[in-house]
């Protein structure tokens, strides 16, 4: 009859690696889990924007090619369907050497039109929030408090102007 010896346990320093090891990899796999559910609700994330550019194209070419038109008639409408199919072509004709030879354009372009955006949603919110703090404030009177400013009805006089620094 043979005794069966227990494993001997491994030191404790050993068994906490491995704890700490099985600790990080579930948070790593409940983590990829969560990104992969909500990758899966956003859809497809957004590509280049020449990427971009190119499916808008496609997106607008498919759109006109599809399009029936009841005020040419049956004669002059499969005419028409044709001329729209060359005007497509010649446009994606047209767009995608410059897509091709210039995608970092597209992105440097769509990067300026969001600092654009962020420096006019800044503007008008700085013009907001002098025009609220204005009428709240019951000391300054009818003009706002400041020198030059009609006393009358504010509708009536010409615009205002309008600082945006």
């Amino acid at each position: 009859m043979s005794e069966e010896r227990p494993a001997p346990e491994p030191p404790e320093a050993e068994r906490r690696a491995s704890d700490a090891d099985a600790w990080s990899t579930a948070c790593a796999e409940d983590l990829a889990a969560e990104k992969a559910r909500r990758r899966a609700g956003q859809g497809p994330p957004p590509g280049s924007a020449a990427e971009e550019l190119r499916r808008l194209v496609d997106t607008v070419a498919d759109k006109l090619s599809g399009l029936q038109s009841p005020l040419l008639g049956a004669v002059a409408g499969p005419a028409a369907q044709q001329v729209v199919r060359q005007v497509v072509q010649q446009a994606k004709a047209a767009v995608e050497p410059v897509v091709e030879r210039n995608p970092d354009v597209f992105d440097h372009l769509a990067a300026a039109g969001t600092e654009l955006l962020a420096a006019y949603r800044s503007a008008v919110q700085g013009q907001e929030r002098r025009w609220t703090t204005r009428a709240a404030d019951p000391e300054a009177g009818p003009g706002g408090g400041r020198p030059g400013h009609p006393d009358g009805d504010e509708g009536t006089g010409p615009g205002e102007r309008i600082d945006l620094d």
